[in-house]
This record gives C-alpha cells, sequence and structure tokens, in this order.
C-alpha cells in the first residue's frame, strides 16, 4: 500500500502560514520540516482531522530525541512517519511503526551508489531523492530499489512534478503552494 494514496503532490511545510494554507489544499501528505516538541500535537491533531498524514522531519525538529525513546513518543501523539537523512534513524522508527521516509541528496555518481547501499541496509519505506529535478537519477533509482521515491527539491513548477512521475517517482514534495493542489 502506498503511502501517498492517490495524491502524487505532498506538502513540505516549513512555517504556519504554510501549515494553515496545506490544511485547505488537496494534499493528502504534509511533510513538517520545521517543529518543536512544543507544537507537535497539535500539529498532529489538526492535520490528522483534515485528514492528512503528518510526517515529522527529525534532522530539523527540537527536543523530540534523535533515538528510539523520541520515534516512541512521536508514535505516541500519533505521527504517522519520520523524514530523515540519517539511516541510524529508520530501524528504530519502523520497529515503533512509523512510515519512514529516508531523504538523500545526490550530487554524483558516489553519493547514488552510497544512498543505493543505505537503502539496502535500513529499507526504508519510502526514498526521497533531491533535488527532485535530477529525472535522470530518479529513473535510475526506480531500476535499482523496490522502495517508493518521493522527488523533493526545487521543485516549482507542474512540468517538474510530471518529469518526476514519468521518471519513476510515486509522488512529490514541495514547499509551492500553487502546487498543493495539483494532480
Amino acid at each position: 500500500m502506498s503511502v501517498f494514496s492517490n495524491r502524487k503532490v505532498a506538502a513540505a511545510v516549513r512555517t504556519k502560514d504554510d501549515f494553515e494554507a496545506c490544511l485547505k489544499s488537496q494534499a493528502d501528505v504534509i511533510f513538517l520540516i520545521y517543529s518543536s516538541i512544543m507544537n507537535i500535537e497539535d500539529y498532529v491533531r489538526r492535520a490528522h482531522q483534515a485528514g492528512k498524514k503528518i510526517i515529522i522531519h527529525m534532522d530539523f525538529v527540537e527536543g523530540v530525541g534523535k533515538d528510539r525513546a523520541g520515534m516512541e513518543f512521536l508514535k505516541s501523539i500519533e505521527v504517522d512517519g519520520i523524514c530523515t537523512t540519517r539511516t541510524g534513524l529508520i530501524r528504530p522508527a519502523k520497529d515503533c511503526g512509523l512510515i519512514t521516509v529516508q531523504r538523500f541528496f545526490i550530487v554524483d555518481s558516489h553519493s547514488v551508489d552510497t544512498a543505493v547501499e543505505s537503502i539496502r541496509i535500513a529499507k526504508p519505506d519510502v526514498v526521497e531523492i533531491m533535488p527532485g529535478v535530477v529525472q535522470k537519477k530518479i529513473r535510475e533509482f526506480a531500476t535499482k530499489v523496490s522502495t517508493e521515491i518521493l522527488a523533493g527539491g526545487l521543485i516549482e513548477y507542474k512540468e517538474d512534478v510530471d518529469a518526476a512521475i514519468e521518471a519513476g517517482a510515486t509522488a512529490i514534495s514541495t514547499a509551492k503552494r500553487e502546487l498543493w493542489d495539483y494532480r
């Protein structure tokens, strides 16, 4: 079962204003980029009331441990999943029943090989390839791994969304509000 249902655009939310706009959008998955232990519960409650999944970016969340106890806390407040660049957080999050999204920045061919090996070891539910406008690399990943691929970063136009999906991405994430209702 896909993390992304029928929608192909997930909302990358960086501010409170973005969050408010996202709640009114058709996006059904929220990637909460910046948050803290002080506001996560409210974001989770409101996202779920709006019928949306909420995934917390662990690399930027403040006040939540980057360890098993942190994952257990997030699960206890009904967070749907985490996003991280850290391979070591994937297993504890999966063990707690959280959706796992592992983010990779692809800058050269070595980073592709490193990412593929990390995916084989950690087995995240979804892999986010950044920047998301690298269709050739998305296509390469799609042929090498059986994990859903989320394209993120620098996706600013409908054509970027379409190109990433055509290349093999399951969905894209973007902070561009204009795209949250697309596809």
